[in-house]
């Protein structure tokens, strides 16, 4: 782009430029709100954010490919839905409003749900962005796993055994995962999960 053409944001940096999230410290404490295109650009700021994983009663994990039109991490897989909360808002509710958003999966699809882990952690992408996060890890149990993805969140959807995702990784290379998950995935397995802000970070 010439120094003369001016930049166009795309669809999703209009959304998310009029949307905020919730600025926090280390321990997921509030500092505030700070916009949400802001909180992801350049060196980006600490916010609060989720990740949930949802299960079938044989222990397979629904994850989720981000649609293409996502500006960071579009195309790679996640787990089965991520955000952040607005302002007002707890980990639970935010959960259950993406997961019917995004999936159309209703809390009377699963038991409830409960945080089993948070972490920090800083990733860029490419030059395009960064996640700074306290992300809080969500669970629960699908007892009926009827679906109805809005393909302008969701690019595909997968259901793979849990296990073998950590035991056996070569068999997901052609997949791409996304930061989060792969680290929510590590500290699970690993047993470093602690649903405790201020716990071990990675």
């Amino acid at each position: 782009m010439s120094d003369t053409e001016e930049y166009v944001r795309t669809a999703e940096e209009v959304e998310n430029a009029r949307q905020d999230v919730v600025a926090v410290d280390e321990h997921d404490e509030r500092e505030g709100l700070v916009n949400r295109l802001d909180a992801h650009v350049g060196d980006g700021v600490r916010h609060r954010a989720f990740t949930c994983l949802l299960f079938d009663e044989d222990g397979r994990v629904l994850l989720a490919q981000r649609a293409a039109r996502k500006r960071l991490w579009d195309t790679h897989w996640d787990g089965t839905v991520a955000s952040h909360p607005v302002e007002g808002q707890s980990q639970v509710d935010a959960t259950e409003e993406r997961l019917e958003e995004e999936l159309g999966v209703t809390p009377d699809q699963y038991d409830e749900l409960e945080v089993t882990d948070r972490f920090e952690y800083k990733r860029h992408y490419h030059d395009e962005g960064v996640e700074w996060e306290v992300c809080a890890v969500l669970k629960a149990t699908l007892h009926d796993t009827t679906l109805d993805p809005d393909p302008e969140e969701v690019g595909g959807i997968l259901w793979a055994d849990y296990d073998d995702l950590w035991e056996h990784p070569r068999h997901y290379r052609q997949l791409r995962f996304c930061p989060w998950f792969d680290i929510a995935l590590r500290r699970d397995h690993r047993g470093e999960a602690d649903p405790v802000a201020g716990g071990p970070r990675e």
